[in-house]
């Protein structure tokens, strides 16, 4: 047995602060975590663009817990309680080489009594699981994806009271894109859209008079998007949240791009897609969050937006090697989207759940 030490990890200032060290090493250890299970550094992320979130704790309140063996830090823990909800969306990673010590189960232990003494009894959590050719599966309730019954974190998941309730395929496009193809795609979906749809397009903050439609689609995530056995996480969007979200995103070096498309005759916005941008152009776009509003499904509003913004993303932020996308396995629609567009499976995220009782 590995002697370990488990404590609350301080969330610096500033990256700057005297006090930075252990969340740049927790970053690290996140990040060395992510290469073992994927066999690649497409889902690192610098400290300077992680610790923005942890600033912003006005909606959904935020804890980490590190483990520590001979003073390194090893593993870490994490719980995100939305504000309004009964979730707690949880995280436990630990470094391959010391896995089974009971460094994972006793941080797990911190984390679920955390949850309990926060009234949030519903735990939630995605977890990379990577590509396996493994014959013994779990398959999702909804009947679409499934992940190794005998890789760490099935086996972790199962041995505390966990259920998987759905999977996501982890997909990647090779930039550049096919130029031509992606321009056709994008005429043909405006044509197929007509002229009651119009895209609208920014950089970084939300423009003032999108503030309330980027508040609306965001509460909408909760029911038109996949969300297999998952409790939906209901907490309230607001003009107040937004503008708190782009404060913590202004503070990142990563940029996002959005495009989003008004349904003329209402006004109201039909839906909306986003890429996340880091600084450096031998890094992974990540997609963001995409939604097409279910009264406005049928008119192809998920192509124009994901080809919009692709140009877009050439056009203002060229010369990255790729765009990685997470697709619930039951959204064929959106997944057929993908293929057209070219992106190709690269790995699977399961998605758990436990009631506490």
């Amino acid at each position: 047995m590995t002697a370990f030490s488990i404590g609350e990890l301080v969330i610096p200032a500033s990256i700057d602060a005297p006090d930075a060290g252990d969340f740049i090493e927790m970053t690290r250890v996140r990040n060395r975590v992510g290469v073992e299970v994927t066999g690649c550094s497409d889902l690192a992320v610098r400290p300077d663009e992680l610790l923005p979130s942890w600033h912003a704790q006005a909606f959904e309140s935020k804890r980490m817990l590190v483990a520590r063996v001979a003073g390194r830090i090893v593993a870490r823990a994490v719980i995100e309680l939305p504000v309004g909800t009964p979730l707690a969306w949880i995280a436990v990673e630990v470094l391959q080489r010391f896995r089974r010590h009971g460094i994972g189960s006793a941080l797990y232990e911190r984390v679920e009594a955390l949850a309990a003494d926060a009234r949030h009894p519903v735990l939630q959590g995605f977890v990379i699981q990577g590509a396996s050719d493994s014959v013994e599966r779990i398959v999702a309730p909804t009947g679409f994806g499934s992940v190794p019954r005998d890789d760490d974190a099935s086996r972790f998941l199962l041995a505390r009271g966990f259920a998987l309730e759905q999977v996501a395929r982890m997909s990647r496009l090779a930039l550049p894109a096919d130029g031509p193809a992606l321009r056709r795609l994008f005429a043909g979906a405006t044509a197929d859209a007509g002229i009651d749809y119009r895209m609208h397009y920014w950089e970084g903050r939300t423009p003032p008079q999108h503030l309330l439609r980027i508040a609306d689609l965001r509460g909408r995530l909760a029911t038109d998007a996949p969300q297999g056995g998952l409790e939906p996480d209901t907490s309230p969007w607001t003009v107040e949240r937004v503008r708190a979200e782009d404060d913590y995103l202004e503070a990142s070096p990563r940029v996002r791009l959005t495009a989003l498309v008004e349904h003329q005759p209402t006004g109201e916005a039909a839906g909306y897609t986003e890429l996340d941008v880091p600084a450096e152009t031998t890094r992974a776009v990540t997609q963001g969050d995409t939604i097409v509003l279910q009264e406005h499904r049928g008119h192809r509003l998920g192509m124009l937006l994901k080809t919009a913004n692709l140009l877009r993303l050439e056009e203002v932020k060229p010369r990255h090697p790729s765009v990685l996308s997470f697709t619930a396995e039951e959204n064929r629609n959106m997944l057929q989207l993908n293929d057209a567009l070219g992106f190709v499976p690269w790995g699977y995220e399961g998605a758990w759940k436990k009631v506490l009782s």
